[in-house]
């Protein structure tokens, strides 16, 4: 048995290079970019809840002054059960809440209000207060409530 050489037939032994055969590609393979983006959108997706906890820090006294804030701190009218009027933590009688809630009006920016109202009070009482608080000129009156009241049947 004897190992031969076998030749193509045809040229002879020469080998032709094609014109632009031994040029580069010029497309771009982007198969392994789109990989790379996926797991960098999978990192951010699993991080980006993370960045919004806050880490409890004591952070140190200062003489400086607190910078100014845009909004104002929202106003409460209380209603006790007792029928007191309180605009935040000072009584106000019943004949003087409109005017002292026009004074208060034109001293804000804001005409966000908050009505906290005793549950016990019937609801016409509340209403005559809202109307009180609209003619006082607040118009965006938010009644507060507390969070753990009955479900109505949605716990169900």
């Amino acid at each position: 048995m004897g190992a031969g050489v076998m030749k193509k037939a045809g040229g002879g032994g020469r080998r032709r290079r094609r014109r632009g055969a031994a040029s580069s590609m010029s497309e771009i393979n982007i198969t392994p970019m789109v990989d790379v983006m996926l797991v960098l959108l999978i990192i951010f997706m699993v991080a980006a809840p993370l960045m919004t906890v806050g880490v409890p820090v004591e952070l140190p006294k200062t003489a400086a002054t607190a910078l100014p804030t845009e909004q104002e701190e929202p106003l409460a009218v209380t209603l006790t059960a007792d029928g007191l009027i309180l605009i935040m933590n000072s009584e106000v009688e019943e004949a003087n809440l409109i005017p002292q809630l026009k004074a208060i009006a034109a001293e804000r920016t804001s005409d966000k209000i908050y009505l906290r109202a005793d549950g016990t009070l019937p609801y016409e009482r509340v209403a005559q207060v809202m109307g009180a608080l609209n003619a006082g000129g607040f118009t965006n009156i938010g009644l507060v409530t507390d969070a753990q009241g009955p479900d109505m049947g949605a716990g169900n």
